[in-house]
């Protein structure tokens, strides 16, 4: 690709039994369609007003099917993606007019998905097709209500919320959303869980145009990235599929929007008429500038409209009379789109492992190439291998001639022997400083005055580094940090009980603290020894970083004193009065000594700083697996607590070894509501499902968990609400 190219745009109208068929036509080429509209007679006999707009786009979908719909709109867009291509869908339109059931479908019905899934399904069934890649998929989803950034899957377990609002960054590669988490996924059945927890936590609300409308724009993004199995392949591709889908917009007369439900339409019909701005902008071959920053959309899009990917939009309209305005002002803005130019470009970037292999086979072959050229050219003598100990001597006692006189110039034979020439008059100038040093050691007499020194610098001697903070204190905050058990004393141990291998149940369920202990014992005993052993590992870690910052301290101490005892000799040497020979600075021998001495310590200092700071970062490492451990320990106690002392008992004596529900398996909710059998439900919706084909079973399953993930916790947030009534 790498031309320019127009962006398409679709509408699609949603069925309705009262069609204007009058004032709405289609064209025969199932592109153009034309709007008309009666004059207003209260105007008068004679008036400008215009009656009739014919907008040409790339595609009307009318009576269309969600397949069609995928089909014609974003196909191709996914199948570029994993060539390296971005890509942009989004859905725009009035209110209630079937924005998100192009996007998303109904969840419920496989038949019905809309793009966003079927796109998840495509990805996933081409990188079968393409053994020779390694590829790897990512998704987020990204809310943007009344102006601010959520994140849609931060209610998963291992997220949790951001104690840092999100915000939008710009770098050299692009526009990224900062706080986003973003998701590896393998597995198609993966993927569909995680966007079907995020359609969980949209926020949506009723009003006269539609019972369930979304109020906030909400952007779900995949990112791939494939890289060749040939390892001489050190290029690889990224890309990103943006599927967006934008709140309706809406007049707020006809929406009979109030309160909340107010204030989110002003937010919205403003985003929206941002965005238009933007796109007219864009549209304009004339325009340097392009408003992207007045607000959180438009930012966050940048990079996605126009820019460098395919970008597509589906304009969704009514077919009613009533609706007639809207549906002008939506076609309107596809107008515009249509003005809006891209310039794909495939992302490429280098591994820089495959890269460095690559080059040494080629550095390799160059050699051979050198070595042809040295034979044609008679200078087969020359080698271009490591030097061995008996040419090393040869150059050194060619460096040693050439000082003494008695060789008027060195031979220049290749790179590694000038660098080597270079090394030994290094060498030799070493070699005469120490001749020079021991002549001076029989020549003076040398004078010890080391008890003054040390005495005065112990005098000054502190614990602090060269910026004036105590060594292995970071930020203030020593390394114990952790959560300390339920309700145990510090130096005393608890008391061990004996626990059986099911929990007794009572009139009054124990306390939580009592039953943690039994918990820890028994279902949950595997990940409280894993728990224990992660601890042990923070702790000896711990232990380490307190003795290497004991020992930095030490060291710490005595460069300061021995800085001390030299600046003492320095001072001492200036007032005696200072001895040059052949421009050396003479010193005595306690002088010298005392300057090997601290060049030794900083060279120490140095090296175990370093390991404090690898120290460090592996606490930091094993305390995040410590909190981690202790999260899922404290969920699996919880679920456990109320599934032995909360549920009812009738229904408690079903959730035992080899009774018919297995605990954590079926929501709280579904349990104490047994009217018909689950099993029965569930075996015949896979006899309704699977005709439809083996595709759909990953579709249902993520549904089926998702949803009993969710009235789980509906039903656990209820249960304690009656528990504390």
């Amino acid at each position: 690709m790498g031309t320019r190219k127009k962006v398409h745009a679709f509408v699609r109208v949603k069925p309705t039994d009262d069609f204007a068929h009058e004032m709405i036509r289609y064209g025969d080429d199932n592109k153009t369609i034309d709007i008309h509209l009666k004059k207003d007679i209260r105007r008068g006999v004679v008036n400008n007003q215009q009656t009739d707009w014919s907008f040409k786009l790339d595609g009307v979908l009318h009576d269309a099917s969600q397949d069609l719909v995928y089909e014609k709109v974003a196909k191709d867009v996914v199948s570029q993606a994993l060539d390296g291509y971005n890509g942009t869908i989004m859905c725009y339109g009035q209110t209630g007019a079937g924005k998100t059931y192009t996007m998303t479908g109904a969840t419920e019905n496989y038949k019905h998905r809309g793009i966003l899934p079927r796109a998840l399904q495509q990805v996933f069934r081409m990188i079968e097709e393409r053994p020779t890649y390694a590829i790897t998929v990512r998704v987020s989803y990204l809310e943007i209500y009344n102006e601010n950034l959520f994140d849609l899957l931060s209610t998963l377990p291992y997220v949790g919320p951001s104690v840092t609002p999100m915000t939008i960054v710009e770098n050299s590669q692009g526009v990224f959303i900062k706080g986003l988490s973003v998701h590896l996924t393998s597995q198609e059945e993966d993927a569909f869980s995680l966007l079907f927890e995020g359609e969980t936590n949209r926020i949506i609300a009723s009003h006269t145009m539609n019972k369930n409308s979304s109020r906030s724009h909400c952007i779900f993004t995949i990112y791939l990235e494939a890289h060749s199995r040939t390892l001489s392949e050190e290029k690889y591709i990224t890309s990103k599929i943006n599927l967006v889908d934008l709140a309706g917009s809406e007049r707020l007369g006809k929406s009979g929007s109030e309160g909340r439900v107010l204030k989110e339409a002003t937010y919205i019909n403003k985003s929206l008429s941002f965005l238009e701005q933007a796109i007219i902008a864009l549209g304009d071959q004339k325009r340097d500038h392009i408003p992207f920053r007045q607000c959180k959309l438009t930012h966050s899009l940048k990079d996605s409209l126009g820019g460098n990917c395919n970008m597509v939009l589906v304009t969704n309209i009514y077919g009613e009379a009533a609706q007639l305005e809207e549906t002008l002002s939506s076609l309107r803005f596809a107008s515009r789109m249509k003005l809006v130019t891209t310039e794909p470009a495939i992302n490429e970037k280098y591994d820089a492992e495959r890269m460095v292999k690559n080059l040494e086979k080629e550095l390799a072959l160059l050699k051979q190439e050198l070595a042809i050229h040295d034979s044609l050219t008679n200078r087969t003598f020359v080698t271009y291998d490591p030097m061995d100990e008996i040419q090393i001597a040869e150059i050194n006692s060619q460096v040693r001639r050439y000082l003494e006189g008695t060789l008027d110039e060195i031979d220049i034979i290749n790179l590694r022997q000038i660098k080597e020439v270079f090394n030994q008059f290094r060498v030799v100038l070493s070699q005469q400083e120490q001749e020079v040093e021991s002549t001076l050691r029989r020549k003076y007499t040398l004078i010890d005055k080391n008890d003054f020194a040390a005495i005065s610098a112990v005098q000054k001697a502190g614990l602090v580094d060269v910026d004036g903070h105590l060594v292995g204190e970071p930020e203030g905050q020593s390394f114990g940090l952790g959560v300390a058990p339920f309700s145990n004393k510090p130096g005393k141990k608890a008391k061990s009980k004996k626990t059986s291998k099911e929990p007794l149940r009572s009139d009054t369920p124990p306390s939580k603290p009592v039953a943690f202990e039994e918990f820890k014992n028994e279902r949950g005993s595997e990940i409280n020894r894993i728990f224990k052993e992660n601890k042990s590992i923070l702790n000896e870690r711990r232990k380490r970083a307190s003795e290497t910052t004991q020992h930095i301290n030490a060291i710490k101490r005595e460069i300061d004193v021995t800085k001390e005892a030299l600046n003492f000799q320095k001072s001492l040497r200036e007032k005696q009065g200072e001895y040059e020979n052949k421009g050396l600075m003479i010193i005595d021998e306690e002088e010298f000594l005392l300057i090997l001495k601290l060049k030794d310590l900083k060279k120490q200092y140095r090296s175990e700083y370093q390991d404090l700071r690898d120290l460090r970062a592996e606490i930091q490492y094993c305390q995040r697996l410590v909190d981690q451990c202790r999260h899922r320990l404290l969920m699996e106690f919880d679920i456990w607590y109320n599934e032995s002392f909360v549920i009812p008992e009738d229904i408690q004596m079903a959730l035992k070894p080899g009774g018919s529900i297995q605990p954590g398996m079926v929501s709280t909710n579904r349990i104490v509501s047994l009217g018909e059998d689950d099993q029965d439900k569930f075996s015949q919706l896979q006899q309704r499902v699977l005709p439809e084909g083996h595709d759909s079973i990953s579709f249902y399953n993520a549904k089926v968990k998702t949803e009993q993930k969710h009235n789980y916790l509906k039903t656990m947030m209820g249960l304690q609400q009656a528990h504390r009534k």
